[in-house]
């Protein structure tokens, strides 16, 4: 069955990172673009970000790090929608992470990294092809 309406994007600040206008400015780009977002603000813990997005029927989940602490906040938000059986909710990211941690993100299952300099049309052409393709598959 396809996917009716809008992609459902849950835009997340897990952490202590208390900088948030890039996450605002991917979800307002997002958000013109015809998506639902859902923003959960600042200093959300992975639990809370997963309870977000099964709730709200997301189609996946941005997550916004700047902190350092993405290795440990992206494998708690796989682990947990592994756990709640939400595996087909999509998991991207962006902020300060180093190319040498990106592949091993995406090894754990983080579907795409976006590094500063990335534009928001790159970002939002990205969440349509795949997470799109992915939920119509």
């Amino acid at each position: 069955m396809g996917v009716t309406g809008p992609i459902r994007v849950v835009v997340a600040k897990p952490g202590l990172d208390g900088h948030d206008r890039g996450a605002k400015v991917i979800a307002r780009a997002l958000r013109d673009a015809g998506m639902e977002v859902i923003y959960t603000g600042l200093h959300q813990t992975p639990e809370q970000i997963v309870d977000t997005a099964i709730q709200e029927d997301a189609d996946a989940i941005g997550l916004s790090i700047l902190s350092g602490a993405h290795n440990t906040l992206f494998a708690k938000v796989i682990e947990l929608l592994k756990e709640r059986e939400a595996e087909d909710i999509k998991v991207f990211g962006g902020g300060i992470i180093p190319e040498a941690d990106i592949a091993p993100l995406k090894e754990q299952g983080v579907a795409e990294i976006f590094t500063p300099g990335a534009t928001t049309a790159s970002i939002v052409d990205w969440v349509n092809a795949n997470v799109r393709a992915t939920a119509e598959a």
